[in-house]
């Protein structure tokens, strides 16, 4: 790689490709499961369909991560980013004249299977089109793009979705992908074809098993921190995903304000907080070490604790809805400084020839308790309609559980990175992440 500089024009034209993208992806992923629960008000319904509709992010993400290291990555992005918005038109002409539950349902398995097979062709052209020592900079510069888009995405859909409904989301959407398809074609990543022997399935085949047994023997503590991320998305971030709209459109009472609005806001602060915990690993690049990510995790879990006091306690529906925003700005701000540490160590750790297929295998490892999670707490949130605090107070106890054992993972010990990463030494890391906090100020300017 030639490139000396974060900022050149195949990254810039990534990133700017992204927030246009993910921005167009948030409206979407904030107005469908919403319109699907304004529609059939069931949490389970909800709960349920939400489950079964990520499953094909699961599925296909590394599938994703295959394709990523066999194909330009360039054309993987612009071929999905088209699809999406071929699928999203469909969608606003079948809308009203089929049942709303199975076309939901359907557009939604097309919509994560997509982005399930988008993700990881950016997260592995990243160490294609940076040099090493910036990798963890451009992390968080997707990592701030991604937190941009979630906090301006919800905030503008909800303000659209209640006053306009539906529809204008869906052509803003539509917009937003055709914009970003046609601007990622004149993107060039350095692509080298791999020799390659057998049909399609065979080369997936191997690709898969070489991968897995990659995580599972060579570099155990990936496998190890995939596991933990697992418990902790079917406990934690399914409750969010299912609890969240349940809790603000149906269990608060708002009397003269758009319920739909206020879960809108909430996103928002979501965002805001991934925002903000983008911008803190880059300040706190010098203190933050891999054993600190237990101590992240558990304060993120802690939040969980006050939205569920809030819900059992609370007198009045704004301050209990005000104690939900704050709680999940913090909770979010926690699950950034962490999820950048840990994104910024599998690539470094992965070779480049498997990278694609490794961050693919270890986000499907990741991913594969949500749908779990979102279901069962779809039927949990049904059955303790009275009681909406009891599943905060369970996902934050189990959640404390899962992060307390995390201790005893190798990727978290204190001599974990130093032993087993290949590619760089712990000291080029702390370098590239004192990086973050020069592309932060850049980006606040």
């Amino acid at each position: 790689m030639n490139n000396t500089k974060l900022f050149q024009k195949d990254f810039l034209l990534v990133v700017i490709g992204q927030i246009i993208s993910l921005f167009g992806n948030q409206i979407l992923r904030f107005a469908l499961p919403l319109y699907l629960l304004n529609q059939t008000g069931s949490a389970a319904l909800f709960g349920m369909i939400s489950a079964i509709a990520f499953i094909p992010m699961i599925v296909l993400c590394p599938i994703g991560g295959i394709i990523a290291d066999r194909v330009n990555k360039r054309n993987i992005m612009v071929i999905l980013d088209f699809s999406t918005s071929a699928i999203v038109t469909v969608l606003c002409i079948l809308l009203g004249k089929v049942d709303i539950v199975l076309l939901l349902l359907i557009t939604m398995i097309l919509l994560y299977g997509i982005q399930g097979a988008y993700q990881p062709a950016v997260q592995a052209s990243i160490p294609s089109l940076v040099p090493t020592q910036y990798i963890m900079p451009a992390n968080a510069m997707i990592n701030l793009v991604n937190s941009l888009s979630g906090l301006i995405g919800p905030v503008i859909g909800g303000a659209v979705y209640s006053l306009f409904g539906l529809t204008p989301i869906l052509y803003m959407s539509i917009i937003c992908f055709f914009a970003s398809a046609f601007m990622e074609i004149f993107i060039h990543i350095p692509f080298h074809k791999q020799a390659s022997q057998g049909n399609i399935f065979t080369i997936a085949s191997h690709d898969l098993k070489e991968s897995f047994h990659y995580i599972r023997h060579e570099q155990p503590s990936i496998w190890q921190g995939s596991l933990l991320i697992a418990g902790i998305n079917m406990f934690l971030s399914a409750l969010i995903m299912i609890g969240l709209p349940i809790v603000v459109t149906q269990t608060l009472s708002f009397e003269h304000v758009d319920a739909n609005r206020m879960y809108g806001y909430a996103q928002g602060a979501l965002a805001a907080g991934s925002l903000i915990g983008g911008m803190s690993a880059g300040a706190l690049s010098k203190k933050l070490k891999a054993h600190h990510c237990p101590v992240i995790l558990l304060l993120c879990t802690m939040t969980l604790f006050p939205i569920g006091l809030a819900l059992q306690f609370a007198k009045s529906t704004m301050i209990a809805y005000w104690i939900i925003v704050v709680s999940c700005f913090f909770m979010m701000l926690f699950a950034a400084l962490f999820s950048i540490q840990m994104m910024a160590y599998l690539q470094m750790m992965a070779p480049k020839h498997l990278i694609g297929k490794i961050i693919s295998c270890a986000m499907c490892i990741g991913m594969c308790a949500s749908p779990l999670g979102q279901g069962m707490y779809g039927g949990f949130f049904q059955l303790m309609k009275a009681y909406p605090a009891v599943p905060f107070y369970f996902a934050g106890c189990v959640s404390i559980i899962i992060t307390l054992a995390s201790k005893r993972y190798s990727l978290l010990s204190p001599n974990c990175f130093r032993q087993r990463i290949k590619r760089c030494n712990y000291n080029t890391l702390i370098t590239t992440a004192r990086m973050t906090a020069k592309v932060n100020r850049i980006v606040n300017i």
